[in-house]
């Protein structure tokens, strides 16, 4: 992948209109003017890798690069990808940015990890991109420290490349952009409590209805983690894979599950294909 022959799509999941993909289609700017917008109609936080099956979909034209899906981030990858883009796909996915941390936990609900997920299940580089900001004040997010950094965080990971199974996850930190002490490819971190809490409400005609949420009291910021990293100002780029199992988990249960079980048993069958009853059925 060069510069030269570079086709980015921009997507999120905070909706078309916000300022985070404002910001990344600067930074996509930076590498190449073949730069298309495929994003959320409204907001799509929390949509994790879903996608729209059982209501149709609506594609609005903004400009001739510029659309807004009344859908997920996955949607709007698909819909760039097998339809507008279709003749020549993008070979850059760049999706955020979120407003708000995607570290640790936060990566299995993000729809800003989906949409780079989408991507690299089709094969397409995928870069996921969010700016931390302190829960405390959501008015003073620091997009000046993504907007600072970006565009040489997403080159040096173009120049460097990656595997196709996996994608980026890129954090950067709430602070100034001098502030940010360097950069750091670290692991997915845990948190160590999180609450999730309901409310609930009534309408005006008396009729229940809830909001949900979380409430993070405690993180675990280890270091060589994202939230480590993020913890001392630093930008944290994680490799996530697609494959999710667990292969010491799965080893371990080979010996004592396949083992146990044996090879199944194949059921026996008289000259007409019917099957015979077990208490019959020759040893």
């Amino acid at each position: 992948m060069t510069e030269k022959n570079l086709r980015i799509l921009v997507t999120n999941d905070d909706g078309v209109r916000s300022q985070g993909i404002a910001i990344l289609e600067k930074i996509a700017r930076t590498l190449t003017d073949d730069v298309w917008v495929v994003a959320p109609e409204t907001e799509q936080s929390g949509a994790s890798h879903s996608l729209t099956l059982t209501t149709p979909l609506r594609l609005r034209a903004l400009d001739d690069r510029h659309f807004a899906v009344t859908g997920t981030p996955t949607d709007c990858v698909m819909m760039a990808s097998a339809h507008l883009l279709k003749d020549e796909p993008p070979n850059l996915i760049l999706s955020g940015i979120n407003r708000g941390i995607n570290a640790a936990d936060d990566v299995t609900y993000s729809g800003t990890i989906a949409g780079a997920m989408e991507g690299c299940s089709l094969g397409i580089a995928s870069i996921a991109l969010s700016q931390t900001y302190n829960h405390q004040d959501r008015r003073d997010i620091r997009w000046d420290c993504a907007e600072a950094h970006g565009p040489a965080v997403v080159k040096k990971l173009v120049e460097t490349g990656w595997p196709k199974d996996v994608l980026m996850n890129v954090n950067f930190p709430d602070c100034a952009p001098e502030e940010v002490s360097g950069i750091e490819v670290v692991a997915q971190g845990v948190r160590e409590l999180q609450e999730i809490v309901i409310e609930q409400r009534i309408d005006l005609r008396d009729n229940p209805y809830f909001w949900i949420g979380f409430r993070r009291e405690r993180i675990n910021a280890k270091q060589g983690t994202d939230l480590g990293a993020l913890a001392v100002r630093k930008i944290s780029v994680t490799p996530l894979q697609m494959n999710l199992t667990d292969w010491k988990t799965l080893q371990a249960m080979k010996h004592g599950i396949d083992a146990a079980f044996g090879p199944p048993a194949v059921a026996n069958e008289d000259s007409t294909g019917a099957l015979i009853p077990a208490k019959e059925r020759t040893p």
